[in-house]
């Protein structure tokens, strides 16, 4: 549906006749003065509306069909004099260590942006309300709202990323403790999640480094510095993403070498423990072979030797594992 339609003249927002702002208007075309632009905002579009929208825009139909679908790769295309951006938004759900996805297709004319909206992702109503307040910025045009919503984007990427760094610390922190963790499942887990940002993440890097060399003509040189801070953050969150794949890989590394060391331990702890329940069995399977010549057999004490032989040999066994770690 068009959650909202708005007329911008010199960075402040202009009511489009009437009580427009109500959405009275829907998707009509408003003609704009050198330097205005409109802005149509739409959410989770059924066929027609995008349609609608796509006649009302001239707008190519393959750019369309790419917005009508919520599974799309981020990219930059032109379409004449129309740019086409798609953009992957992310949040992350920690109780389940879990990023969820959305996605913003945004058309940038001469003198329009249509953003289509799939998903819940950030919420671009507070973006435009935030950008009205900066007139300056508003005055740059279309161009304004494109930085705006990636700059917005961007900066939720950053949060699902810090939010990742601190679940890798707690990974790292229980894969190195002193207990018995199974952590294999849980690395796992972030590391498809962390494949899930770098989808996101990785091809969004050259769009912006082309809006940040102002490869487009209504890209001014103040306009590029809005997208070079862009570009900067969001090679950032590149290098984050990149380092926490690392420190996963080498965390499940140090997991299974752990439980290496932990199952040599086990061995060790098992094979002393059989030493001790085996010299004795060996002592008490001679001495109760019963051969009439035997030494010790017939002897009074020979039943306490036997025993105090079993006890003493225990013991020693016992001591000397105990020195050498094996228990």
């Amino acid at each position: 549906m068009i959650v909202d339609n708005a007329l911008y003249h010199q960075g402040q927002r202009v009511p489009l006749g009437g009580d427009a702002d109500d959405q009275s208007l829907g998707a009509a075309r408003v003609p704009c003065d050198p330097g205005d632009f409109q802005w149509i905002g739409i959410h989770d579009p059924s066929p027609d509306e995008l349609d609608l929208i796509a006649r009302t825009f001239d707008l190519h139909p393959l750019a369309v069909e790419d917005a009508g679908d919520s599974h799309q790769r981020p990219k930059l295309e032109r379409y004449g004099d129309t740019l086409f951006l798609v953009l992957k938004t992310l949040w992350y759900v920690d109780e389940e260590d879990a990023v969820e996805t959305g996605e913003i297709n945004m058309f940038v004319g001469q003198d329009f942006v249509v953003t289509v909206r799939h998903g819940q992702g950030i919420d671009l109503a507070t973006a435009r309300r935030d950008l009205e307040h900066r007139a300056k910025v508003l005055e740059h045009g279309p161009m304004a709202v494109l930085y705006a919503i990636c700059d917005r984007v961007v900066d939720e990427y950053e949060k699902v990323g810090e939010a990742l760094e601190e679940d890798v610390d707690e990974v790292e922190e229980s894969v190195f403790s002193e207990a018995r963790t199974d952590d294999s499942n849980r690395i796992y887990v972030l590391k498809r999640e962390i494949a899930e940002v770098r989808r996101a993440v990785m091809p969004l890097r050259e769009p912006m480094r082309k809006f940040a060399m102002g490869v487009d003509d209504r890209i001014t040189a103040e306009t590029a510095t809005y997208f070079r801070d862009v570009s900067d953050h969001l090679q950032r969150v590149s290098e984050v993403v990149d380092n926490l794949d690392v420190l996963l890989s080498t965390a499940f590394d140090a997991h299974l070498a752990r439980i290496s060391v932990q199952q040599n331990e086990d061995m060790r702890k098992i094979s002393a423990g059989a030493a001790l329940i085996v010299v004795p069995t060996l002592i008490a399977g001679i001495y109760g072979m019963n051969f009439d010549h035997m030494p010790e057999l017939h002897w009074t004490y020979g039943y306490p030797f036997a025993l105090m032989l079993m006890v003493g040999v225990s013991l020693g066994l016992f001591a000397w594992f105990k020195r050498s770690g094996w228990l």
